[in-house]
Order: C-alpha cells, then sequence, then structure tokens
C-alpha cells in the first residue's frame, strides 16, 4: 500500500520532471529558465533560486472576495502535494507565505494575474484571473524529498489571448452523468479552460434503426414537469442538480452553456409529441408551419429560464438552430423566424443566446438579430465566417473539420490531429477561413465531441481518452496562439502534465507494477479505482469444488451469475457474468463476455490486457479472445462497430466471492 500511495501521488504531480526540461529565456548565468505550463505562459521573468514552501506557509487573502480561490488552493494543495496550507485572511505575507491581492490590470483583463516568487508568492489579480494564478502555481509547484515544495523564482505576467476557451459535450445521443461532467470541470479549470457546452437532447440516425423514426433513439437529458414523460428514461439531470452543477462550474471559473437543440435534431419532441414533427423533411425536424412549435419551445425554454433560481444559471443559453432543411425558400423564412423568435425568448431571461451558424444555408429575407448573439461557426457552408463577421455577429470558433470528435464512426476525428493543431490551427482558423486574430468579435475557439453512433459500445472512459489530448492542445492554442517550442517537445512535455489535482479518470500510472495483493479477499477494498490503457492484470484463481448453477448447457459454474472480482462506480469485471456465467464485463449499460467460464474445483491463471481498441482474455498464458471492435451490418450495408474496450475496475470486491483468488498483480504497460 505504500507503493501505491507514492506512485499515486507521483502521478498527481507528474509535472515533477518537467522543471528540468526548460526553455530558456536568456539574461545571466543562474537565470531561471521559464517553466513548462500549459498553456504556457506569456511573460516570464526568470530569477534565481528556488522559493520553498513547508508545513508553517499560510496561504493570505488581502480581500474577502479572494477567500473562496484560497481554500480552493489549499484543497488542490492538499490532493496534489499532501501538505496542508493554513488559509487566513491578512495583507503581509512572511516568508514562505503565498498572499492573494485583489488588483483590476488594465492591461490584463479580467482574466490577467501576475505571480512574484522570491521569498514567498504574491498574486494580483481578480477573482478569475486569481483562479487562473492558482492552477498555475498548482503546475509549477515541485516537491521536495523532505515534504516541501519547490517553485522557480521569477515574474509571471500572464492573460489570454481570447476570453472563451473550452468545448462541447454531446449528452444527447449517449448519457454522460454529472460525476464526470463535475470532474471534467475540474480539469478544464486546471488547464484554464472557462466554457463547457452541453448539448442536452440529440437522436440517432434512422439508417441504424431500420429506417424507423418510431425506433430511431432520440433523449432529452433534463427533469421536465410541464411535459412529464419527455425527459430520457435511460439518464438525465434532475433540475436541483443541474442548476447546482452550473454554480459549482462557475465557482471554479468555468461557464456551462446549456444547449437545447431545435428545430432540427429535435425527435426527443416529435416522439413525445407527434404532431410536432415533419413528414415532409424527418420527424427530428420539427414542423415550422404547426402553430403548436412555438408555443411549446417557449413554455420549454421558460421551465429552465424563468424564475428567481433558474436551471439555466450562467449568462448563456444555445437554442441550437442548425441542419435543418433548405429544400424551399418557405421552410427557410420558417426557420429565420423562429431562429429570430428564440434570440428574443433568450433575451428577455437577460441571457446572451448562442446559435449555431446556418445564415448561409439559410439565406433569406427575414431579419435575424445579430446584436449579443453568439454563433458557433462551424461549417463554412452553413455559415461562411467573412460574412457573419461583416455582419457583426460575435464569433466562436468550432471547426468541424479540424476540431470534430465523432468517436468510432469513420468520419471526422475519432481523436483529434494534435500536431496539426499545435502548428497551424488557431480560433482565427476556421476551416481554412482566418478572421483577424484576438479581434474582440471573435470571442475564442472550442472543440466538440459527437456521439452520433448511438449504441456503439463507446463508454465515458472511451471519450475521456480522446478529450484529453485534444483539451490540452485547444487550452494551449486559445490561451496564446503562439506556440513557444517545437510540437515533438511539446507533446513530450505535455504526456507529463496530468489532470487535475486529485483526479486520474485516464486511470494512468508511471509504467511498472502499480499494485500487488498475495490474497484478494471476499469484500476487500482498494484506494485506487481503475487503471487505464494500456495495463495488465493478472492473478491465479483456485475455485471451489461445489457448483452453483450452468452456464447455459455448457457445465456447471463455479461462482454465482453476478459475481464480480473488481468494480468501481462505472464498471465490472465479473468472474460469472449475470447473463450467461462466464468471465466478462459490464460498463455503460454494456455487458461483454469472453468465451470462457470458470469450472468447480480448478486452478487457472488468468490475465486480462486493455487497450484504448480492445480487451484481450488469457487462461494460462493461452490467448482465449481478443474483444475488438466488433463490425455489424445494418440497414443500407452502413457499418457499425461496436467497441469492447474496459478501462479495468479496481476498487472493490464483492463479499460474496467463493474463489481463492492470488498473487494479484496490476501493471501499466507501454
Amino acid at each position: 500500500m505504500k507503493r501505491l500511495l507514492v506512485i499515486y501521488l507521483s502521478l498527481l504531480t507528474c509535472h515533477l520532471s518537467l522543471f528540468a526540461a526548460l526553455l530558456p529565456t536568456g539574461g545571466s548565468q543562474g537565470t531561471n529558465p521559464r517553466p513548462f505550463t500549459i498553456p504556457a505562459l506569456h511573460q516570464w521573468r526568470g530569477g534565481q533560486g528556488q522559493l520553498v514552501l513547508g508545513s508553517s506557509s499560510r496561504v493570505l487573502y488581502a480581500d474577502a472576495r479572494l477567500r473562496p480561490a484560497a481554500q480552493l488552493l489549499a484543497a488542490d494543495w492538499l490532493s496534489a502535494t499532501g501538505q496542508q496550507l493554513v488559509v487566513a485572511q491578512g495583507r503581509k505575507a512572511g516568508a514562505a507565505d503565498v498572499l492573494l491581492a485583489y488588483k483590476q490590470h488594465k492591461q490584463l483583463g479580467v482574466e490577467g494575474y501576475t505571480i512574484s516568487i522570491g521569498k514567498n508568492v504574491r498574486v494580483e489579480a481578480t477573482e478569475s484571473g486569481t483562479l487562473h494564478a492558482m492552477q498555475t502555481l498548482l503546475q509549477l509547484a515541485i516537491p521536495q524529498p523532505d515534504g516541501g515544495v519547490a517553485f522557480p523564482c521569477g515574474t509571471i505576467t500572464d492573460r489570454p489571448d481570447y476570453p472563451m476557451r473550452g468545448f462541447m459535450i454531446d449528452c444527447g445521443r449517449k448519457y454522460i452523468p454529472l460525476s464526470y461532467l463535475r470532474r471534467l470541470v475540474r480539469t478544464m479549470a486546471y488547464y484554464k479552460m472557462n466554457t463547457l457546452s452541453v448539448h442536452l437532447n440529440d437522436n440517432g440516425f434512422p439508417a441504424y434503426f431500420h429506417d424507423n423514426w418510431d425506433e430511431t433513439y432520440a433523449a432529452f437529458r433534463l427533469q421536465s414537469d410541464r411535459f412529464p414523460g419527455l425527459t430520457a428514461e435511460d439518464g438525465s439531470y434532475s433540475k436541483a442538480e443541474f442548476r447546482q452543477f452550473v454554480l459549482d462550474a462557475q465557482a471554479l471559473g468555468v461557464e456551462v452553456i446549456p444547449e437545447i437543440d431545435v428545430p432540427a435534431h429535435s425527435l426527443a419532441f416529435s416522439h413525445y409529441r407527434p404532431s410536432l414533427g415533419s413528414k415532409e423533411f424527418g420527424m427530428d425536424h420539427l414542423e415550422l408551419s404547426n402553430p403548436e412549435v412555438i408555443p411549446f419551445l417557449d413554455s420549454l425554454f421558460a421551465e429552465y429560464l424563468e424564475g428567481p433560481e433558474p436551471v439555466f444559471a450562467g449568462p448563456r443559453v444555445h437554442i441550437g438552430t442548425d441542419e435543418y432543411s433548405n429544400r424551399r425558400s418557405e421552410t427557410v423564412e420558417q426557420f429565420r423566424t423562429l431562429t429570430a423568435h428564440l434570440i428574443g425568448t433568450v433575451q428577455k431571461y437577460d441571457k446572451q443566446p448562442a446559435v449555431w451558424g446556418s445564415l448561409t444555408h439559410a439565406k433569406g429575407q427575414t431579419p435575424v438579430p445579430v446584436k449579443d448573439v453568439l454563433m458557433y461557426c462551424w461549417s463554412n457552408d452553413y455559415a461562411n465566417p467573412d460574412s457573419m463577421f461583416r455582419m457583426g455577429y460575435d464569433l466562436l470558433s468550432i471547426p468541424d473539420g479540424q476540431v470534430y470528435i465523432v468517436p468510432a464512426a469513420g468520419y471526422y476525428y475519432d481523436y483529434l490531429n494534435v500536431p496539426y493543431l499545435y502548428r497551424q490551427w488557431s480560433p482565427a482558423n476556421i476551416n481554412g477561413k482566418f478572421m483577424p486574430a484576438r479581434s474582440p468579435q471573435l470571442k475564442g475557439g472550442m472543440f466538440a465531441v459527437w456521439n452520433d453512433v448511438v449504441g456503439n459500445g463507446i463508454s465515458v472512459a472511451d471519450i475521456h481518452h480522446r478529450v484529453f489530448p485534444a483539451l490540452q492542445v485547444v487550452a494551449e492554442k486559445c490561451w496564446t496562439a503562439d506556440t513557444l517550442r517545437s510540437c515533438d517537445e511539446w507533446r513530450r512535455l505535455a504526456a507529463g502534465v496530468g489532470e487535475a489535482p486529485g483526479i486520474n479518470d485516464l486511470g494512468r500510472f508511471p509504467v511498472g507494477v502499480v499494485l500487488t495483493e498475495d490474497a484478494v479477499r471476499p469484500g476487500s477494498t482498494r484506494s485506487v479505482q481503475h487503471i487505464g490503457w494500456p495495463y495488465r492484470v493478472s492473478f491465479d484463481i483456485e475455485t471451489p469444488a461445489s457448483a452453483t448453477g450452468s452456464a447455459y448447457g455448457e457445465g456447471a459454474v463455479a461462482e454465482a451469475r453476478g459475481t464480480a472480482l473488481f468494480r468501481s462506480d462505472d464498471a465490472d469485471f465479473y468472474l460469472s457474468d449475470p447473463v450467461t456465467g462466464r468471465i466478462g464485463f459490464a460498463r455503460d449499460g454494456y455487458l461483454f463476455t469472453f468465451r470462457h467460464a470458470l469450472r468447480p474445483d480448478t486452478r487457472e491463471h488468468i490475465a486480462i490486457e486493455g487497450t484504448p481498441q480492445e480487451t484481450r482474455l488469457y487462461v494460462n498464458n493461452r490467448l482465449v479472445e481478443t474483444l475488438g471492435p466488433d463490425q455489424r451490418l445494418y440497414p443500407r450495408n452502413k457499418p457499425f462497430r461496436m467497441i469492447r474496450t474496459l478501462r479495468f475496475p479496481l476498487q472493490r470486491t464483492d463479499a460474496g466471492l467463493r474463489s481463492r483468488v492470488s498473487n494479484l498483480r496490476v501493471e501499466q504497460v507501454e
């Protein structure tokens, strides 16, 4: 256990090794070189030597507005270093203290900050800037053998190039638990990403559902009291918990922009009330000539916007408005009319409306408001960025050809092209159209995760594995578009910067043995929830002589069906799965099994190897089966790959385990 704790703490402070590979900035001999952070610091003036914070160090806040930031810093400090810092109000910092002083820097804006590291640490910033300065300090910290934490002496002046930096996640086609979104927000804040766009409704493609709109998957993820039965049954958010999520994200400096996507991508609404759907363009289109549509949408948006404590508690709300048919001019004008109406609806509640850019595709005569409207520029065919810029829209760069992730779909990106983005992309580059860099009208950039192929086995762990490298590079390019290092060097150093303190969704550890146990006891628990790819988990198992049932004619099995050797909050590894009694695993509502069942009164050596593409089972050093992408064909021969990966759970063992499990060995492999 002691070895495990050391490994875990070393992971949380994995930037430890980065200080040795820094970019020199010139100056006299002994001047500290520029430290590596993501995103890169705008200005660094190196000092000499180090400042070491120890057990007697304090975090002081000179202004009550900075008290929450001071408390957050102390909590993160404890998670990252194991060191407790005293938090107190005060203006006079002693040696090796951290002082947070409120200051509005005219040249740095509300998110800018300065940090001076000498005999102590002094941060000067607004509330927003202080939150960013905290992340810089956490990334700069160098744990010392005696338990202290060192910082390179120097002065930092930092600010973002763009005010909005983030990404969009599709929770409509795949339910994403709020527990993950909360951890994601903390990791975003660690990288100074400040905007999470949450896509709350959408639907699958009918080609995967026998070309039948009634069978096609659709979901709306929010609790609705006005429209009982509208909320998805396979995963949703209550109004209270979603509002609290928005507020908690704000406290970390991250704005959550909720999106109700209409009038296309709206099958959840026509499933609920079929009269709302279009028979001409498809039931995922709302019928714009139907007089019921606008009152329905007004009532739906009002449920989350009205009252003293609205569910949509942030400053912006996204109304969708993309990919509607432009087959007829009458339809185009109806689309523009609805877009203008919903913009006004959101503005009535003192929120800024956000829209998907569609006004080139839906070019018409009906005026659509421009003032105080944020346009997500995703497709140059749907909204020509030059035209939208000239019209006066505020633009957010989210170009599909550059930053769209669609897991395991075979189009757009499965993983973003990090080298391309690092070398050639910035928010000013919208699918090859270049906007004026850092223009006040160009608000920033995002990437997107679209879960287009419903039911393809993709897990939240799979999504996060794609999100994290994208988050790192987009954070870098939205904060400071001018890169300071070669791409190869940046990627090498970025690999050593982990998630936020206390968070390890990747399940990543230093290569080697992570955990061993001589015997796995029934009902036992572990401090590590899971191990991520690539890994190898092996153990010996002796099954009892008495049988508990049969495996569909395959003979008696040693464990009761549903017995898990390991579980975590989001996955189960079964010695006897609930359906067939075979070795298998479940996560995200999917159950996958191997062609092997444990028999009574036997001894076997079991090994499981996992990668981001497949999961393999070995029995007595022989490969039994590889669960890789399983291609299936649906109507129209549309390819469909079932993804059968497993981020391996380790947190707890079932109390009902009957077999003797020994020689557990958990390894992170290269």
